[in-house]
């Protein structure tokens, strides 16, 4: 869900470092020079104004030095975004370098984000602007299971009290059929993983991503990697009792000292093949 209790410091932080280094300046050159300067028929309120010019310096200073950490914040950032190389690097990060990765890919596309996702889950994350239009977005970093139609259906309830014109979710795996469904004839734009590794490779100081066709390659090779693990198991179990089938060598009879397998649960399971 969105922070709804920014501090003020949070803000900076989150924003360029010049930001501070502008903030710090007003600051100081107002609390010493400017507000001490005016005069008012208050006694009291002319004590306030020239009283302020003591704490000026100190308010400037705290300021000031948030701009190293909104510096490297934003250096780290950066090259979050540009160390990565495929799909399998993006799903094994934590849900908040996820949704900085997304957020920094839509910065370098000209939007200006406001990153205000700070749960696992639900609500809005990042809010996109650029050319007056705003735009809301879902980070899931699920590993493994598809996004369904109740996420996007709670998104699209969120779009007509939030004067947005749009919603993109963006996932680092798949979406279900469904989801696709509702979505479409609708202001709502789905993002893959495969999609959000092409808008990474697109916005890559120095591309390093993989293609997207060889990212797409190596989860197939996965996906039937997996389902021939999956069979292999199913054979190793025995049909009759789900029983470990193990290896063994027959002693005795015509077979003698061939090779067979045979139920681990023998002699109360006599199955072979």
């Amino acid at each position: 869900m969105p922070r709804k209790n920014t501090s003020f410091a949070d803000l900076l932080f989150e924003a360029p470092w010049w930001v501070s280094v502008m903030t710090a300046v007003i600051t100081y050159f107002g609390m010493t020079h400017f507000l001490p300067s005016i005069q008012t028929e208050n006694q009291l309120i002319n004590m306030l104004l020239q009283g302020l010019a003591v704490p000026g310096p100190y308010f400037a200073l705290f300021i000031l030095l948030i701009a190293p950490f909104s510096f490297f914040n934003s250096r780290r950032k950066a090259k979050q975004l540009d160390t990565h190389k495929s799909i399998e690097t993006i799903r094994q990060m934590h849900w908040r370098n996820f949704e900085e990765l997304v957020a920094e890919a839509f910065r370098r596309q000209g939007f200006r984000v406001t990153e205000g996702g700070y749960g696992a889950d639900g609500g809005i994350d990042l809010e996109l602007i650029k050319n007056g239009e705003r735009t809301l977005v879902q980070c899931k970093q699920w590993k493994s299971q598809k996004v369904g139609v109740n996420v996007i259906r709670e998104m699209y309830g969120v779009l007509p009290a939030s004067n947005a014109e749009k919603v993109i979710v963006i996932c680092s795996g798949k979406f279900t059929q469904q989801a696709f469904d509702f979505a479409k004839g609708k202001p709502i734009e789905l993002l893959s993983g495969v999609e959000l590794l092409s808008l990474i490779q697109k916005v890559q100081s120095a591309p390093t991503v993989t293609t997207i066709e060889a990212s797409e390659k190596v989860e197939a090779i996965e996906t039937a990697e997996t389902l021939e693990a999956k069979k292999a198991f199913k054979q190793a179990q025995c049909p009759k009792c789900g029983n470990t089938l193990v290896e063994r060598i027959a002693k005795r009879g015509i077979n003698a000292g061939n090779k067979f397998l045979g139920c681990s649960n023998f002699p109360k399971c006599r199955y072979t093949e």
